[in-house]
C-alpha cells in the first residue's frame, strides 16, 4: 500500500484541494482524502457506464469497509491525481484499490482499499456484482 505506481491504476480523476481541505496544523485533513477518493470512485462508475450511483437504481454500491494509509502531507492550494483500479471480484462485493498522488512530483500522499458490496436499495438486499464491474477487474499477480 505504501509503494504504489500510478502504473498500478486503471481510472484516473484530476482534484484540486478546497480552502476548507485545511485542519488548524494547515495541511489536508486526512478525512478530505476520503472524500477525494469517493468522488473519483463515482467517475469510475461513469466512465464504465455503470449506472448504480443513485439509490434508485436496481444496482448499486454501499461501502462495507476501508484501510486507509497516509503517505505524505499535502497543503492548499494543490491538485491531486487520484487512480482506481478495480482489483478484486467476489460474488457479491469487489475491492476498489484508490491512491491519491500529488500532480507535480508524483508522490504518493495516501492510499485505501475499499470494500463495496453490490447492492439493492429497494429490496435492501445484496445483489451479484454487475458484469460491468466484473469485466474490469485487474487482480494483483
Amino acid at each position: 500500500m505504501r509503494n504504489l505506481q500510478t502504473s498500478d491504476f486503471d481510472f484516473w480523476s484530476t482534484i484540486h484541494s478546497r480552502w476548507r481541505d485545511m485542519d488548524a496544523l494547515g495541511h489536508i485533513n486526512h478525512t478530505s482524502y476520503l472524500s477525494y477518493m469517493e468522488s473519483a470512485r463515482v467517475d469510475v462508475y461513469i466512465e464504465l457506464g455503470y449506472s448504480g450511483i443513485r439509490r434508485e437504481m436496481d444496482e448499486s454500491t454501499i461501502l462495507a469497509s476501508m484501510d486507509v494509509h497516509y503517505t505524505q502531507q499535502a497543503s492548499h492550494p494543490s491538485t491531486f491525481e487520484v487512480g482506481h483500479r478495480i482489483c478484486r471480484i467476489g460474488n457479491k462485493s469487489f475491492d476498489f484499490l484508490s491512491a491519491i498522488f500529488d500532480k507535480e512530483d508524483k508522490k504518493l500522499l495516501c492510499s485505501a482499499l475499499f470494500k463495496m458490496v453490490a447492492y439493492n436499495y429497494k429490496t435492501d438486499k445484496t445483489i451479484p456484482v454487475p458484469e460491468i464491474i466484473r469485466e474490469r477487474c485487474r487482480p494483483f499477480e
